[in-house]
């Protein structure tokens, strides 16, 4: 199961970087996205990346602004968060899918099977 790290509250402008790690024997063939969720809102994509890390998507809302990013020897997938605005106050979650195709990124939270508890992220004005 993943294990989110690094929410935490800053000025709108700011930045912060989150983490989730996923056991070693099963990282490499996982593609890993990044979700959040509003109060009172569905959940939402974020960002993707491939288990090999080749290919990323991010969401239109964050592009140019929030990085992806994956460390195959650690174990860790990251998300860069920067000039952050009111508008991403959420919990962000990490989830993971098993997939072979080492280019492939996946958006659909429908389509990940292993999902993180979530960790609060608060940027205020």
């Amino acid at each position: 199961q993943p294990v989110e790290f690094g929410g935490g509250s800053v000025q709108a402008g700011g930045s912060l970087k989150l983490s989730c790690v996923l056991s070693r024997g099963t990282f490499k063939t996982y593609a890993m996205g990044w979700f959040r969720q509003a109060p009172g809102k569905d959940r939402e994509f974020v960002a993707a990346i491939s288990w090999s890390g080749s290919n990323t998507h991010v969401a239109d809302s964050v592009k140019g602004r929030f990085t992806i990013s994956r460390d195959l020897d650690s174990g860790v997938v990251y998300l860069q968060m920067d000039v952050l605005e009111p508008a991403d106050t959420a919990v962000y979650y990490c989830a993971a899918t098993a997939r072979s195709e080492d280019s492939l990124v996946v958006v659909s939270p429908q389509e990940y099977e292993l999902w993180g508890q979530g960790t609060q992220v608060t940027a205020s004005s």
